[in-house]
């Protein structure tokens, strides 16, 4: 703990101001440090730090480390459920969106609320009742251990891969801006904290620092929403004409098909926005963390109303942004006229029009916040998925002491920090909330289907979830990297080879029909098993009997 606590303080303390005065890679173009931003966002690492800390001394056995062992209330869960789904896509992307796009920016915010109702009618319950650690061993339950958490393990990494990338662009942006510095070195800083959270403070650790992070980004949205409606004497007609008549798109601002025209394309992410919530493993994670499926109830209703509030104030950020800051020619190039620090930059713009610089600095630091808390808890789940689903539950059948797989779980941690950095430089100029957006179509094709027909049909089998789920898998993953999103913009090819950049409305069917097919033709032993299982299941499901910690209600 000392050590990294060390490795840490060197970043700030000297390797952050030699690359500030111009040394190392010279590759992009610096931006004005905010001492303000800088000394909140200190604060906020230091208070992070000695959080984990704590939660360390009190990490000692497997439970503790991945569901901060079931003993965190519904309210503040869903406080940290709130806090782990607002994240950088949400804050940053989606108000640039709405800056650039207008009206047409709210698809996202939509698309993220309206999934939020499928977890709480088919999944919140369910998934305490019958899961552990992760939901893994909700989908395994009756059926064969070995193929459904390899599956589970696959689909996970791949989608804290893409939101990871968001994630971690998002916090390049906001380092660089903030201390200076070049984009690649921001994005090692970004890493290291996150490793050291989830390495040492576990679930315990990325649950506070998720519930602080949620309850300065709700309180510091609501400010900058309430100074933006003063600027404007609180005159909301007034507020929305005078951004019609500032917008180079005029009354096109105002409305929808200009951002997503193609029909099929906003299906396809509507689709995978309203299922994709639902198959988010580091979301589906937190309902492991409270001690029975009423508080999983409690955690949901409380979730739903902060997310949803706050998606209400992205929409007025972005606005705000289109009157006060692309008019402003102090936060634009003077030679492009692109926006300084990035195109995911106006809330941090707002911030410094309607409260000088310290909100400015304020905002910054809670962004970065909120980050670090979505980040943490993404990398704890690629973690559980390799520890728990594949290494403990596949590679040694269950048979592996929690110190061993504890141990296993931060050696993890360490690689898929370097790999979130790795991705994070890679994938620079991308639009944080499209990319989240990507993710949400691969876990709505893999996760999801397996997830909801594993505790609703009784004719699902093994041989039919593996199969349908890998389907799903790889039909969003290969159509992902064929889409001009990824095929043109980050690969650098002329033409994409598949037309359309969201999967979700072709993968996500096809693992539904292969679930079906495969389950219904298969007269194995095995598909007699897992048939006469669905009944225990079912009990245990509606009731938790049989649940640790969990109790009927």
């Amino acid at each position: 703990m000392r050590s990294l606590l060390a490795v840490i303080a060197t970043l700030f303390l000297t390797v952050g101001p030699a690359f500030a005065e111009g040394e190392g890679i010279a590759a992009t173009t610096k931006q004005t440090t905010n001492p303000i931003a800088i000394s909140m966002f200190v604060a906020f690492v230091v208070i992070t730090l000695i959080i984990t800390y704590w939660a360390a001394t009190r990490t000692r056995s497997a439970s503790d480390f991945y569901t901060a062992g079931g003993g965190i209330s519904g309210f503040q869960n869903g406080l940290a459920i709130a806090g782990d789904y607002m994240s950088a896509a949400s804050f940053l992307g989606i108000s640039a969106l709405v800056a650039t796009n207008g009206f047409d920016g709210l698809i996202y915010s939509i698309g993220f609320l309206v999934g939020w109702p499928i977890l709480v009618s088919l999944m919140a319950e369910r998934l305490r009742n019958l899961g552990r650690f992760t939901f893994a061993d909700v989908i395994s339950y009756r059926f064969a251990q070995t193929p459904l958490r390899l599956l589970a393990a696959c689909g996970t990494l791949v989608v804290v891969a893409f939101y990871l990338i968001a994630q971690m662009v998002g916090a390049g942006q906001l380092i660089k801006l903030l201390f200076g510095i070049d984009y690649i070195y921001a994005e090692i800083i970004v890493g290291v904290l996150m490793i050291c959270y989830v390495m040492f403070g576990g679930m315990l650790a990325t649950t506070w620092v998720q519930i602080i992070k949620a309850c300065l980004l709700l309180s510091g949205a609501s400010l900058m929403c309430l100074l933006v409606l003063i600027h404007f004497n609180f005159d909301i007609l007034g507020f929305f004409t005078e951004a019609v008549r500032v917008s180079p798109k005029h009354q096109a601002v105002m409305n929808p098909g200009g951002f997503v025209a193609n029909p099929v394309e906003t299906i396809s992410l509507g689709i995978a926005l309203m299922f994709g919530t639902a198959g988010l493993p580091h979301i589906l994670m937190r309902f492991f963390t409270v001690s029975n499926a009423k508080e999983a109830r409690k955690s949901i209703f409380y979730a739903t109303g902060f997310v949803g509030y706050f998606y209400i104030l992205t929409f007025i950020i972005g606005f705000g942004a289109i009157t006060l800051v692309y008019t402003n020619p102090d936060y634009l190039d003077p030679v492009t006229k692109a926006l300084k620090g990035g195109a995911n930059m106006p809330a941090i713009w707002l911030a410094d029009a309607v409260g000088g610089s310290y909100l400015q600095g304020f905002i910054a630091a809670v962004a970065f916040a909120t980050i670090l808390a979505v980040v943490s808890g993404l990398t704890l789940a690629g973690a559980s998925a390799i520890s728990h689903d594949i290494y403990a539950s596949v590679l040694r059948h269950g048979n592996v002491d929690q110190k061993t797989e504890m141990q296993v779980s931060k050696v993890t941690t360490l690689f898929i920090g370097a790999a979130a950095i790795g991705l994070g430089i890679a994938f620079e100029t991308q639009n944080v909330a499209f990319m989240v957006g990507l993710a949400f179509a691969i876990a709505a094709s893999s996760n999801f289907p397996i997830l909801l027909l594993s505790v609703i049909w009784p004719k699902l089998t093994t041989r039919g979830a593996t199969i349908g789920g890998f389907v799903g898998l790889l039909t969003a993953l290969t159509l992902t990297i064929l889409s001009p999103a990824v095929w043109v913009v980050v690969l650098g090819n002329k033409a994409p080879v598949w037309p359309y950049s969201n999967p979700a409305l072709f993968s996500m069917p096809l693992a539904f029909v292969c679930c079906w097919f495969f389950s219904i033709t298969d007269s194995s032993k095995r598909g007699v098993i897992d048939l006469d299982g669905f009944d225990a299941q079912y009990v245990r499901s509606q009731t938790g009997i049989g649940a640790a910690g969990a109790s009927g209600h």
